[in-house]
């Protein structure tokens, strides 16, 4: 392993990123229209996973995906939309961070389609009845409810989605060259007195009994 430090001469401003990069095309700053068209709500509804980025007062990311039925992010109206609370592992880091920050960005992703639509903007998160009453529950009602509002909204380019082949089956790979959930689970929770087949048995619970 070398022991050279892969961080060593980093690149210190955002000027000097020009010096390896050609300026944007023109229609990838045109394509940010800001708000949510019948374009936009047509892709909303129908995708049933997200991706959820947002960030710490301190600096610290997260990303955590968001998913259930598709259409389960409403769009409330051409400026705002909103993600229900789902049933998840009470850890809220998301959350919290957006009531720290009260800043999101979001990509929408549709199965078997290269183009996502992504979404940054201000966020808040409420628990106001008339704001959940308009929602569509992933399993339990939601107790609270993320609610986003927007400043860029485009069409996200689809070449990572094309070079990966992420839709082709062909191209994924054998589950029996991976680890199982229960297997990574196992791993990182270093607990000496657990067992794979604990863990198993509690995966099994959490999809039959918690998974609404």
């Amino acid at each position: 392993m070398s022991d050279s430090d892969p961080l060593a001469g980093a690149l210190k401003h955002p000027e000097q990123l020009r010096d390896f990069y050609d300026a944007p095309m023109e229609a990838a700053i045109r394509k940010d229209i800001g708000e949510l068209d019948e374009m936009c709500r047509r892709l909303i509804a129908a995708s049933p996973m997200l991706f959820l980025a947002t960030h710490a007062d301190d600096g610290r990311a997260d990303v955590s995906p968001r998913g259930g039925q598709p259409g389960f992010v409403t769009v409330l109206d051409e400026r705002h939309l909103a993600i229900p609370d789902a049933t998840g592992n009470r850890r809220l880091d998301t959350l919290e961070n957006i009531v720290s920050s009260g800043r999101v960005a979001l990509i929408f992703v549709i199965p078997g389609r290269d183009t996502p639509l992504r979404v940054n903007g201000s966020a808040a998160v409420t628990a106001a009845p008339d704001v959940l009453d308009r929602l569509t529950p992933v399993g339990k009602p939601p107790r609270t409810a993320i609610v986003v509002k927007t400043e860029e909204v485009y069409a996200h380019c689809p070449k990572a989605f094309v070079r990966s082949k992420l839709w082709d089956p062909g191209t994924w790979p054998d589950p029996a060259t991976l680890p199982t959930s229960a297997e990574v689970s196992l791993a990182h929770q270093r607990n000496p007195e657990l067992t794979l087949e604990q863990v198993q048995e509690r995966e099994r619970e959490a999809l039959a009994k918690r998974l609404a």
